[in-house]
């Protein structure tokens, strides 16, 4: 198979879906990869690196695509690129099921094409999930920037010229991001707080050395919110949710947000007037920007300072902060994600697997998006956290 590696063509999208380590192996394994020149110079990865694990390079964009057989990507391809795509090719890429609309262009061009995004959560497929590799660099960037705007220490320091008290972190949404942010910010030496509508979060919480704010919850509300994944809560639950956040928040010098729904716009979790509440030099980092924001005032893709001096930092793709590491881990999901089908016996698409069936999206000229499979209806139907 001849595998491709564009470099990625939307704004500021620094990462890469492959590394000379993975081409190397991909290689080893008896096939060919192209990679368009300069696709790894963000992530720290010269054209040389590649060549030297045995790929070869092309100029451009049409040249890496001609005949490419499979396609590996970090972001959806425009529709310019569809239109470069051979007949019948095989992408791997996240492509932002819920808000793509290129899909029927991509069934005319008979691409069997694998949304990233979309594969179940489940111990088989952790060495896949793209999801969980790039969360976890936002959270640990997200407090880096946090702690870039905010206008004092994070730890408390005790000096000749008097005692620095130690920066107070709350962490809205337990799931991966918010699970490293709160790891990075007890470093640093922060106080942190962290707030999740699943209970089974506060053992996770209380592990990494963070206090668990937590809702009163009747028996009935605790019984739904008991899995993997958080469940839309009552208006009085809400209520009551809405109420202990912005007491937390007012007290708090940094706070980072993380809860998303696939499909839907971000939930919000802190009100304008909450915000105008909290303390001048406070800090909120919103990783749900690019879905709308969890914050009433985010500027989605922008760092602003509100009246009463908050700075809001409602910037994009904080994995592609840190590329060169976020590329290493997205390149080895695929590359175990892209172990499924190809075997020494050749390339197959089992329907019949699990992972490979909820994640296919289009193949075989036909759109399968939006009759999805169980695995998938079960996902979308309730939120997550980044």
């Amino acid at each position: 198979m001849l595998i491709a590696i564009p470099a990625e063509c939307v704004a500021n999208e620094t990462r890469v879906a492959a590394t000379p380590e993975t081409v190397k192996k991909l290689v080893a394994m008896g096939h060919s990869v192209i990679v368009q020149k300069g696709a790894g110079l963000a992530s720290a990865l010269p054209d040389a690196a590649f060549t030297d694990a045995g790929a070869s390079l092309a100029d451009n964009r049409a040249a890496v695509y001609a005949n490419a057989d499979i396609v590996l990507k970090v972001r959806p391809p425009l529709d310019e690129e569809i239109a470069e795509f051979k007949d019948g090719a095989v992408l791997i890429s996240q492509l932002a099921p819920y808000q793509n609309a290129t899909f029927p262009a991509m069934a005319a061009k008979k691409l069997s094409a694998f949304a990233m995004e979309l594969l179940p959560r489940t111990t088989r497929a952790q060495a896949m999930d793209v999801l969980s590799s790039q969360n976890n660099i936002a959270g640990y960037k997200a407090v880096l920037l946090a702690g870039h705007y905010y206008p004092r220490f994070m730890p408390m320091l005790m000096t000749a010229a008097g005692t620095v008290k130690p920066a107070r972190v709350l962490i809205l949404g337990v799931g991966v991001a918010g699970l490293q942010a709160i790891a990075t910010a007890k470093r640093l030496g922060a106080v942190v707080e962290a707030f999740d509508v699943r209970p089974s979060t506060k053992e996770q919480v209380e592990s990494l050395g963070a206090k668990f704010v937590e809702v009163p919850m009747t028996d009935e509300e605790k019984a739904a919110n008991d899995g993997v994944y958080a469940k839309e809560m009552s208006d009085d639950y809400k209520r009551r949710q809405g109420e202990l956040v912005a007491k937390h928040a007012r007290a708090a010098d940094i706070v980072i947000t993380t809860a998303l729904i696939p499909g839907k716009k971000a939930p919000l979790l802190l009100a304008a007037d909450v915000v105008a509440a909290m303390k001048p030099g406070a800090v909120i980092v919103d990783l749900a920007a690019e879905a709308g924001g969890n914050c009433a005032v985010t500027r989605p893709g922008e760092v602003f300072v509100t009246d009463n001096r908050v700075t809001v930092v409602g910037s994009y793709n904080l994995p592609g902060m840190m590329a060169g590491d976020a590329s290493a881990l997205y390149a080895k999901n695929l590359l175990t994600f892209l172990s499924l089908m190809l075997s020494k016996e050749g390339f197959s698409i089992n329907l019949e697997d699990e992972l490979l069936e909820a994640t296919l999206v289009t193949h075989a000229g036909a759109v399968r998006f939006g009759q999805p499979s169980p695995a998938v209806a079960a996902q979308s139907a309730v939120p997550s956290q980044a």
